[in-house]
């Protein structure tokens, strides 16, 4: 699975602002004390767990930030998935940076690979319903570019990025605007041609009073099964439906075979776990 990577220019200050957490005041002084400055080493990074990779360009960049000389080649690239002791990529440079970078980019590469991970078991379970499963803005603050890349690493798709790329009407928008039919007109007049509107509805009398005002999705929140089919039944192809709320592992194939278009789950990025990579000498 080939993946399009982020640039590096995306990355980069990521990679450096948490080099500069973990380096401190006075950089890496167990390495100062032990290591030889000139002392070289060759690394292999090592998947200890079965997973979909993700994020080995932290683990690239961290290294060149500390040693521009130091080679990385990638064994297996992002999208690609691992079998437990699987060789993810090797690298050879100055020891003290290899060491000193060693945990940042495994913390990225790791929390990443996680994320990536989810999102395959996620999609994996709806195969074949025609349901596509989405993040959403449930992020790490400052790690949004990244972990929705990882999205995209797992077989995901990307919900919006942030506030400005799409209309989101929320159950608090509806409340100041005083009804969904209102607040999907308002944000209709408001939209630019490549603006697409979306607004939650948390019943089907409000799914109907949405659709007669021509949104683009309806995000159907916490509905039950029921509901969803019936929901598919009444829009009849008029918006995309995404079901939303009380999604998870065991409960995605029930609802994406009620038919809906979508499913937004936030556990891809609130709550993978780090997958368990390894950093080993060689």
């Amino acid at each position: 699975m080939m993946i399009h990577p982020l640039d590096d220019i995306l990355v980069r200050p990521i990679v450096g602002h948490a080099l500069a957490e973990d380096l401190g005041r006075a950089g890496d002084i167990t390495g100062q004390a032990c290591i030889d400055p000139d002392a070289r080493l060759s690394v292999v990074w090592a998947s200890r767990q079965d997973g979909r990779v993700s994020g080995l360009s932290c683990a690239r960049l961290s290294l060149a930030a500390l040693d521009p000389t130091a080679t990385f080649e990638v064994v297996t690239p992002d999208g690609a998935d691992a079998a437990p002791g699987a060789i993810l990529a090797r690298a050879e440079g100055n020891a003290r940076a290899v060491l000193a970078a060693e945990r940042t980019g495994l913390n990225l590469l790791g929390r990443l690979s996680g994320i990536a991970t989810l999102t395959r078991a996620y999609v994996r379970l709806v195969e074949g319903t025609g349901a596509t499963i989405v993040d959403t803005r449930k992020t790490t603050p400052g790690l949004r570019a990244l972990e929705k890349y990882a999205i995209r690493c797992g077989g995901g798709v990307n919900h919006r990025f942030g506030l400005d790329d799409a209309i989101l009407i929320k159950d608090n928008h509806v409340a100041a605007c005083g009804g969904v039919g209102e607040a999907v007109r308002r944000a209709r007049a408001h939209a630019g041609h490549l603006v697409k509107v979306e607004v939650e509805v948390d019943g089907l009398d409000q799914l109907d009073e949405a659709l007669k005002h021509g949104p683009d999705v309806v995000m159907l929140d916490n509905f039950s099964l029921d509901d969803l089919k019936t929901a598919v039944r009444l829009a009849k192809g008029r918006a995309v439906l995404e079901a939303s709320g009380g999604v998870n592992l065991t409960t995605v194939r029930a609802i994406a075979e009620t038919g809906v278009d979508v499913i937004s789950v936030g556990a891809l990025t609130h709550s993978a776990p780090v997958l368990d990579i390894g950093l080993d000498a060689v």
